[in-house]
C-alpha cells in the first residue's frame, strides 16, 4: 500500500531558509547513550525525540544517515534516551561534539541491560530497538520503552540554535 500523497509541481526549496524556520520550533534536548559488545559507551545529542504509543510504550528519535555512530545505533539491542534539565547545557554540548571519550568524567548508572543512564537527567528512557525508517537524510529510530524513570525540573530547551531556559 503506497501511502505517500501526490507531489506538488517542483520548485526550487532554500534549505538554509527551511533550517531556520525548523529552529523557530523549541525542541527538548537529549543524550541517547549506549554500550558497546567491548563495554565502552558512545552518546550522542539529539532534539528529534517524540512519543508515538502508550501502548506498546514506543517513542521515536532521528540521526543523520551518514552518521558515523548510525552502525552503532543500527546494531545494537538496546539504548537510553536521556532527557536533560536546564542545568545540563554542557552535557549537550559534549555529546554534541566529536571527542575521544564523552564520558570521561560524567556521572551515570547502569540500567538493566548495562546502558549509562546520565545522572541528573529529568527522565530516561531505556529502549529495545524495535525499527528503523529511512526518510530523506535521516533514519527515524522507533524504541519500544523496557523501563524508565523521571526527576521533575525545569527543562533544557534548544530553540533559534541556542540552548535556553523556560521563561516562568
Amino acid at each position: 500500500m503506497n501511502t505517500r500523497s501526490p507531489r506538488a509541481p517542483a520548485q526550487t526549496f532554500d534549505t538554509t531558509h527551511f533550517r531556520q524556520a525548523l529552529s523557530q520550533f523549541a525542541t527538548g534536548v537529549t543524550v541517547i547513550t549506549t554500550r558497546l559488545a567491548d563495554g565502552s559507551f558512545r552518546g550522542l545529542t539529539a532534539s528529534s525525540f517524540n512519543s508515538v504509543s502508550l501502548s506498546p510504550p514506543l517513542v521515536l528519535w532521528s540521526l543523520g544517515s551518514v552518521a558515523n555512530s548510525m552502525p552503532i545505533f543500527s546494531g545494537n539491542s538496546h539504548y537510553v534516551i536521556n532527557v536533560l534539565g536546564v542545568d545540563q547545557a554542557e552535557l549537550a554540548q559534549r555529546f554534541a561534539r566529536r571527542t575521544e571519550n564523552p564520558f570521561e568524567g560524567v556521572e551515570y548508572e547502569l540500567s538493566r541491560t548495562g546502558q549509562p543512564i546520565l545522572k541528573g537527567a529529568s527522565a530516561w528512557f531505556e529502549c529495545h530497538n524495535r525499527s528503523r525508517y529511512p526518510e530523506g537524510d535521516h533514519v527515524i529510530f522507533v524504541g519500544e520503552v523496557e523501563e524508565c524513570a523521571y526527576n521533575p525540573q525545569a527543562p533544557l530547551i534548544f530553540h533559534n540554535g541556542q540552548f535556553n531556559t523556560p521563561q516562568v
